[in-house]
């Protein structure tokens, strides 16, 4: 199968050099992924990632100001990506509560490696976002960044699935409450039904997180008869 060629307009306020311009800067997102995944956030330096991609610790820094840039880089081409996935999954189908079917089904289940980003491991990804993407938001800087537009995309995945809501329900008053909910629950259970299992109703075969999620949204906006 020919791979589709996409490329994504993360913020250019997160990096100092357009990691995608280089055969060295695709290097060090796809190294640094496998890094966070191992090492977590804190114990990622960028001393230890040069040393994995044998390169200068300097030449890291002429790509990104810190980790802490690199980590909301990440999480933005993650959520350019579930962007992407949304907007192919619902082209062309006119119904909303199919529509929002399948946002809750891809918001809520596990991932899948895409082959159309080489050096991207987007399971690994998904792993950091569940783990390591509120280090980025609970910070003294979180109001500036956002003003910078660090979360847009973000943002953007949250209004797009709160306005098929309101399709169904042009009066449910808390869309964005309900969709970031869902989400940021979702990561929740999907990281204690790999670590605590026993809080989980997570069953082997079944999918129990999209089944519990789609039936909580489904439920919440119904209209009142």
């Amino acid at each position: 199968m020919e791979k589709l060629s996409v490329q994504f307009n993360i913020n250019p306020q997160l990096y100092s050099k357009d990691p995608e311009s280089s055969v060295l800067g695709k290097k060090i997102l796809e190294q640094s992924i496998i890094l966070i995944d191992e090492l977590g956030f804190e114990g990622f330096t960028f001393k230890k990632l040069g040393k994995k991609i044998g390169s200068n610790e300097s030449s890291i820094y002429r790509y990104f100001r810190s980790k802490h840039t690199l980590l909301i880089y990440l999480i933005d081409w993650y959520w350019s990506w579930v962007e992407y996935k949304l907007t192919f999954a619902t082209t062309n189908v006119e119904n909303p509560n199919e529509k929002l079917t399948r946002s809750i089904q891809l918001l809520t289940q596990g991932i899948q490696e895409d082959d159309n980003f080489t050096h991207i491991n987007e399971v690994l990804l998904n792993k950091i976002i569940i783990a390591e993407s509120i280090k980025a938001y609970l910070t003294k800087d979180i109001d500036l960044e956002n003003e910078k537009g660090y979360f847009k995309t973000y943002k953007r995945v949250v209004q797009r699935v709160s306005e098929f809501i309101m399709q169904i329900n042009p009066n449910f008053k808390y869309p964005h409450m309900l969709v970031s909910t869902v989400i940021e629950g979702a990561h929740q259970q999907l990281f204690f039904s790999d670590h605590l299992p026993s809080i989980t109703n997570v069953e082997n075969g079944i999918d129990s997180i999209v089944c519990f999620y789609t039936h909580l949204v489904f439920k919440t906006i119904e209209k009142d008869e």
